[in-house]
């Protein structure tokens, strides 16, 4: 009996996701989901995920578009729990206090932002991330649209020295960025 491969695999040459270790992932997700005894997860926990990469395995692509797609689905659960407890206008409230943790960085200037990185440590290029940063002002001040996918999506060029910010709390500060938007999706 053949073994039934959740996704595309890339060709023998070429580097994919470790196919056990993404069944095992998407196997926990899918009964955490359904409410079997196993660990909880959220959608953080989803976004979070990581899978060695070996060849021969499953397309990136493929399974980090399903990422996203079970990320949602948790968050909407997370969200519809919430409100069922402690109704819509809390989960308005919860949400904007996360809002908040981010506004207050929002507000500083360009450049200064997050705390630049380290010598000899990698860097995202601060410009990068002052725009994606002066989107999210736009995003709460006027309702310029922005989904959870597009800072999700966004990549910042390298920097090196004090021209860039340490990448850990921009890091941070985006996962942040993701959970506040999926909660008003």
């Amino acid at each position: 009996m053949t073994k039934t491969k959740m996704f595309r695999t890339v060709g023998r040459l070429r580097f994919g996701y470790d196919p056990d270790q993404v069944e095992t992932f998407f196997t926990h997700a899918r009964r955490a989901y359904e409410g079997d005894r196993v660990e909880p997860l959220t959608g953080a926990d989803v976004r979070r995920a990581a899978f060695d990469v070996v060849r021969g395995g499953y397309a990136t692509s493929s399974v980090d578009a399903a990422l996203d797609r079970l990320e949602r689905a948790f968050a909407a659960r997370q969200r519809s729990e919430f409100v069922a407890s402690h109704g819509q206008q809390a989960w308005m409230e919860h949400v904007a206090a996360q809002a908040r943790t981010l506004y207050e960085r929002l507000r500083r200037p360009d450049g200064e932002r997050f705390a630049p990185a380290r010598r000899g440590e990698q860097a995202y290029a601060a410009q990068d991330v002052d725009a994606l940063c002066q989107r999210l002002v736009e995003y709460f001040d006027k309702g310029t649209p922005l989904t959870s996918d597009e800072i999700r999506q966004t990549t910042f060029g390298r920097a090196h020295g004090h021209g860039g910010y340490a990448e850990g709390p921009v890091d941070a500060f985006c996962e942040r960025a993701v959970e506040v938007l999926l909660g008003v999706e």
